[in-house]
């Protein structure tokens, strides 16, 4: 399917919203819209040339295989995102669809070409690994001593953040792009305790859960708190 910049969710949050509209016209020629379902996989460890993209929506997550099969989910992207190998022959890890998804792909010789014509998008791509790269820092500093509840906390905030249309307010209802057993694996947790977690985060006034993964945030100063200090 064609690009259609005009109608894009993430228009004004993507790298390319540096782009002027004509640039973002031209670039659009070169790239294409997909769907990827649950479960679906954008492109795998060791595909050669794989696919650039932006997340438009949905959820994907970034994960590695270990020799015993377990998943390991590295990282998380959220709408406006950015995946895709730039500079290496082949992909390092595995990227699918946490739930239904679009994405606006680009081989990776357009995209090379693309950052060669426009300086500004090289730039913001740089930019956003930068930040890409400050968040897996912060996971694996959560993922090491913190307590569970300063861990499923940080995560519910950042699920929020992700969510949100403003930079500084996280969105007041959104959903969790994880099953209680993904966010297990992903916190190193088990299963049971984040449960408990998110409990208690509801019995103390700071979330009500909404169906099995929808979220309303009600007291995000709170949630912050127990994100920083845990309980």
């Amino acid at each position: 399917m064609n690009l259609a910049c005009a109608s894009c969710p993430v228009r004004d949050k993507a790298a390319c919203s540096v782009l002027s509209i004509d640039e973002r016209n031209a670039l659009a020629k070169a790239g294409r819209t997909i769907s990827l379902k649950r479960g679906e996989t954008l492109f795998h460890a060791g595909d050669t040339n794989a696919l650039c993209a932006t997340l438009t929506s949905g959820a994907l997550k970034v994960r590695s295989i270990d020799q015993d099969g377990s998943e390991r989910i590295l990282a998380l992207v959220h709408p406006a995102g950015f995946v895709g190998e730039m500079f290496r022959p082949f992909a390092d890890y595995d990227v699918v669809a946490l739930g239904a998804s679009e994405l606006c792909v680009f081989s990776q010789p357009a995209m090379t070409e693309a950052l060669d014509a426009y300086p500004s998008l090289t730039k913001a791509l740089f930019r956003r690994s930068q930040e890409d790269l400050h968040e897996s820092r912060a996971l694996l500093e959560l993922s090491g001593k913190a307590s569970a509840a300063r861990k499923v906390a940080t995560t519910v905030a950042s699920f929020a953040q992700a969510a949100s249309d403003s930079p500084c307010h996280p969105a007041q209802t959104f959903n969790l792009p994880l099953s209680r057993g993904e966010l297990a694996d992903f916190l190193g947790l088990t299963i049971e305790t984040v449960s408990r977690q998110l409990s208690r985060l509801e019995q103390d006034g700071v979330i009500r859960k909404n169906g099995t993964r929808g979220i309303d945030l009600l007291d995000p100063a709170r949630l912050q708190l127990v994100s920083d200090q845990g309980y």
